[in-house]
């Protein structure tokens, strides 16, 4: 079996076509003898709706998500190198396409038929998130086939750009100490790192119900199909059964038949030496009156 091919397909479905279409194709590659395909294919998790979601948007909207990837591959490098004009540049772009690819990925679920609530789409911004700062996240999402929503991305851009490149000092000046300004307490920005961490411990508690959800629908296949197997291996029995009691009957049958043809065979010889004593008296006979005759 193509497990590529299989994959493709089944992240392509709605997460509650997910499940069935999967155990069908293990139990079809089990029916194959394809041990392998049905372990692997076995092996593969529900997306999570949030997760489904921008998979769909990765999938539909081919151009937008190479985009997207080019700009994670940009603030990635940004931060690495420390290049302050890069990474406002980009930061600026992150915010607005994050906002607009979310909500572009909510509709495309509505079409498909699976509305979403708002708190799927903050989950859809947290894993475009994801995205940008993970080169893991990003290949799988390129291939549409993230299955839980990253955690947050913390800090990412949180880098002040002004504080990346040290100022230049004038030749001939002693550099001063700067002092160090009085910094206000930045309730928004606390209130978002709080918010932001709340929506990775509520994703990340969806993914674990998710995850047990899955085990235990792995564990009801298992006994489904072990339950099938047992009765298939019963009525098997039965089967067998019933035809031995149909070959011992026929055993005693033919037994019986051949008890009857050896009698008939005996009686037919007993008649048959009879029936020669009596043809060679009248042939007798028959000599003794033609030599009187003569």
């Amino acid at each position: 079996m193509d497990v590529e091919q299989i994959t493709e397909e089944l992240y392509g479905l709605k997460p509650g076509e997910f499940v069935a279409a999967r155990d069908a194709y293990v139990a079809e590659a089990r029916r194959a003898k394809d041990g392998v395909a049905a372990k692997e294919i076995a092996a593969l998790r529900k997306p999570a709706l949030a997760a489904w979601a921008a998979n769909r948007l990765a999938r539909e909207r081919r151009q937008d998500a190479r985009r997207f990837l080019m700009l994670g591959e940009r603030l990635r490098e940004a931060h690495r190198t420390l290049d302050a004009e890069q990474l406002r540049a980009a930061s600026r772009e992150q915010h607005r396409l994050v906002t607009a690819l979310a909500r572009t990925a909510a509709e495309l679920a509505r079409e498909a038929g699976q509305p979403v609530s708002e708190t799927v789409v903050h989950e859809v911004e947290q894993t475009l998130h994801g995205v940008l700062a993970h080169e893991d996240v990003a290949e799988l999402w390129s291939r549409g086939r993230l299955t839980k929503v990253p955690e947050a991305a913390v800090g990412f851009t949180a880098i002040a750009p002004e504080e990346a490149v040290p100022a230049r000092v004038p030749a001939g000046r002693r550099p001063q100490p700067t002092p160090e300004p009085t910094k206000e307490p930045d309730h928004e920005a606390t209130r978002r790192r709080d918010l932001e961490r709340a929506r990775a411990a509520a994703a990340d508690a969806d993914a674990e119900v998710a995850e047990r959800e899955q085990e235990l629908e792995e564990a009801r296949r298992q006994r489904q199909a072990a339950t099938t197997e047992a009765e298939e291996a019963a009525a098997e029995v039965g089967r067998l059964e019933t035809a031995l009691r149909e070959a011992r009957q026929t055993r005693l049958d033919a037994q019986r038949a051949a008890s009857a043809a050896g009698k008939a065979v005996t009686a037919a010889e007993h008649d048959l030496q009879q029936t020669r004593r009596a043809a060679q008296r009248a042939a007798r006979t028959v000599e003794r009156l033609e030599r009187g005759g003569s």
